[in-house]
Formats: structure tokens, C-alpha cells, sequence
């Protein structure tokens, strides 16, 4: 029936507050509905096509439209919203324990051993955004050499450092490092978060990020298609969140440009296969950053470039729109945020369009594409026999 399948993850476009938000502090978020009324009706007319004005009410989208493919929304099980944690349930893993979370900093042994280890004692260890850290200890780092530990409400250790002082490879090896210190913690990721600059006013985050997550604890829709010698393509920090494990080939990315741009060149290196690709702009740039007006702006850059990827595509392709939590920039807070997210799904093989509903599991895009792929699957219920094909 379908021989490839290209599963865009659109990384923190929720679509309004999960029934446990509260749990989170995220009640009154609602990613998309709120940038279309901060930043203006929101102009998406392939979208609006595939029903995404069906699936919530956002200014600018028709709920009427006409509509092809398939159109629900997720509803994530395991605990937290972070990116990890959503990735892992879309690939059919649902955790049944948060990771841990130190929003007072880190306790005193786990700072002693990453002394002990690096022979570097940091500056920071608080919770704090990346741009906040940067304007209060980047000047102090430049004249101690020191490096910036932090973290969020996610489950993350993140160092920062100038690239002049401690350059990516070393950066990267500080780390790796910390990755084993953390083992017993139950941390999700170590980043590391290299940046440029000559004082607080000209300090920005460079794009050699990299992050060092966790495995995952049982095989991955990734693991099973590539162990059933189905190829499979990462696009973006997908490797990054999959600890590089499952992926044929991957295709590094530093914003949502590249990655729409390698998501083409990844579909022209294959016939048959899985390519899944994050794009992350729409978080990092402008969720993180309470930018509506940016997130908007990508958005709509998003839907513009969406029928370059349709050209390319055949009766034979399936193609999968979704994301991993929400970040909502007109909330409180700079942090992600606990959402249900966006099912949109098409090819030219689809026949009705047909509402998917909501979904109980972000699992069920895991369950669905193994199903395509006749390999085992994980956790979720395939939607592919709701598919008039």
C-alpha cells in the first residue's frame, strides 16, 4: 500500500492543555490557538488543506474547508514534555516514570563528581533559560574559564561554553562525561551549548548544540524497521534523541530551512523507507524565546514549502504532520508545555477524508507505521485502517 512514509515532527506546536496540565502548570496553554490570536490570523493554506482548522478553532483557519487525507489530534501518556519523552512515545515507547527534574540546581554530589571528573568547577547550577544564562555568567566564564552549568524544568544538564575557551570537540567530551556521572540520576540529557561572543550584550548560542539523551529503555519504532532492513533516515536532532540508535542514515540540521531542504535530498535517496524529521525552529527560536510573531512567521514559512515536498510524492508515500509537546509563547515561563498535538496525515492514495480523532497515545504514529512496514510493533493503536485508500 504505501512504500515510504515521511513523518514531520514539528517541534512544540501543541494544540491546547492535556486533561493532567494542571499537573504541569500549563492549563491555559495553547500553542497554536494563541500565536494565531497574539501574532494575527494565521495565513496556512496547505494546512488548512490537510484539516488542520478542523482539529481545534485557530484565527485564520476555516474549521469548513474543504480537507483531504486524515486530521485528529495526540494526547500524550507518559509523564513530562520534553522532547525525549515525546519522540520515544511517537516511536511506540511510553515511559511510565518521569525523568528526574533538579529545578533548584543540582545537589552537591552530582556537582563534586563533575568536578572530580572534568577537574572544572562549574558556575550557575540553577534552573534558568539558555539567553538569561548567557547576559548573567558569560562575562565570568570568559575571565575564569569556567563552565556554565544549568538546567530547566525538563530533565536536562546543560553546559555552556565559550567556543574559543572549551571548543565543541572538548565541549562534547565534558559531556559524555557527565553522561556517566548522571547514570544513577535518571537524567534525561546532558546538552552541551557552545556559544560566541565578546560580552553579555553579544553572547548567542552557536549551532553546534548537541544533546546526549538516555536510551531508550525498549526498542523503538526505529529499532525494529531498521532490524527488519527497512531503511531508515533522521532529519534534524532526530539522532540526538534516539541516542543515534535505529537510524540508516541521519542528516544533521541547524534550523527549520535545512530540514525542510534535507527532507527533500532524504527522499531522494530512497524508495522504500522511514525518514523522520524535527523541525525545531518553532521551539528553540520562538517558544523558548516568547516570540508569537516568529512562531508565526515559521509557520506559515512551513506551509509555503509544503508543496515542494507534495511534488514529491506519490500515491505510494505517506505523509505524517505532528508534534512532541507544546511551547507556548504567550504563557507564563519560557519552558514546554504539557499539550495535545496535531494528526495530520496524506498522500495522493487517500481516497475520503476521514477525521482520526482524538488519539489516545502519541504511539498510535508508531503503531501505524510499523503496521505499513510489517514489523513489530510497540505501544498504540494503528490508524492506518481508518485510511480510505
Amino acid at each position: 500500500m504505501f512504500k515510504r512514509v515521511v513523518l514531520l515532527v514539528l517541534d512544540g506546536v501543541g494544540v491546547g492543555a492535556l486533561p493532567d496540565a494542571g499537573r504541569y502548570g500549563d492549563v491555559e496553554a495553547a500553542t497554536l490557538q494563541h500565536v494565531a490570536e497574539t501574532a494575527g490570523p494565521l495565513n496556512l493554506p496547505n494546512l488548512e488543506l490537510l484539516g488542520l482548522g478542523r482539529i481545534v478553532p485557530v484565527s485564520g483557519l476555516s474549521a469548513s474547508a474543504p480537507a483531504v487525507g486524515g486530521w485528529g489530534k495526540l494526547a500524550e501518556i507518559s509523564p513530562g514534555k520534553d522532547s525525549v519523552t515525546g519522540h520515544w512515545e511517537l516511536a511506540g515507547v511510553i515511559l511510565t516514570h518521569p525523568f528526574a527534574t533538579f529545578p533548584q540546581g543540582f545537589p552537591q554530589e552530582i556537582i563534586q563528581a563533575f568536578q572530580e571528573k572534568t577537574g572544572l568547577l562549574p558556575l550557575g547550577n540553577i534552573a534558568a533559560s539558555g539567553t538569561e544564562i548567557l547576559r548573567n555568567l558569560g562575562e565570568e566564564h570568559l575571565q575564569t574559564g569556567r563552565p556554565i552549568v544549568y538546567t530547566s524544568s525538563d530533565s536536562v544538564f546543560q553546559i555552556a561554553a565559550h567556543e574559543d575557551l572549551i571548543p565543541p570537540p572538548k565541549l562534547y567530551e565534558l559531556c559524555r562525561q557527565t553522561e556517566r556521572i548522571l547514570l544513577p540520576y535518571n537524567v534525561c540529557r546532558v546538552i552541551a551549548r557552545p556559544f560566541v561572543g565578546t560580552d553579555r550584550n553579544s553572547f548567542i548560542r552557536t549551532a553546534g548544540r548537541h544533546d546526549f539523551p538516555q536510551l531508550a529503555p525498549k526498542p523503538t519504532l526505529l529499532d525494529n524497521l531498521q532490524l527488519s532492513g527497512v531503511p531508515t533516515l533522521g532529519v534534524g536532532k532526530i539522532s540526538d534523541l534516539f541516542a543515534g540508535r535505529g537510524l540508516s542514515h541521519s542528516f544533521p540540521t541547524r534550523n527549520n530551512a535545512q530540514g525542510m531542504a534535507s527532507t527533500l535530498e532524504a527522499l531522494g535517496k530512497i524508495n522504500f523507507g522511514l525518514i523522520m524529521t524535527n523541525l525545531v525552529d518553532f521551539d528553540m527560536l520562538y517558544g523558548h524565546r516568547l516570540d508569537p510573531s516568529g512562531f508565526a512567521r515559521a509557520l506559515e514559512e512551513f506551509d509555503a514549502w509544503l508543496p515542494q515536498l507534495f511534488n514529491c510524492l506519490s500515491a505510494t508515500d505517506l505523509l505524517i504532520v505532528c508534534a512532541d509537546h507544546g511551547c507556548d509563547p504567550t504563557t507564563a515561563g519560557t519552558d514546554h508545555s504539557r499539550e495535545f498535538v496535531p494528526l495530520l496525515v496524506w498522500s495522493k492514495g487517500i481516497g475520503q477524508p476521514v477525521e482520526l480523532g482524538i488519539r489516545e497515545s502519541f504511539a498510535d504514529v508508531g503503531a501505524t507505521v510499523a503496521e505499513i512496514f510489517r514489523v513489530p510493533r510497540g505501544e498504540g493503536i494503528s490508524f492506518l485502517p481508518e485510511l480510505s485508500v
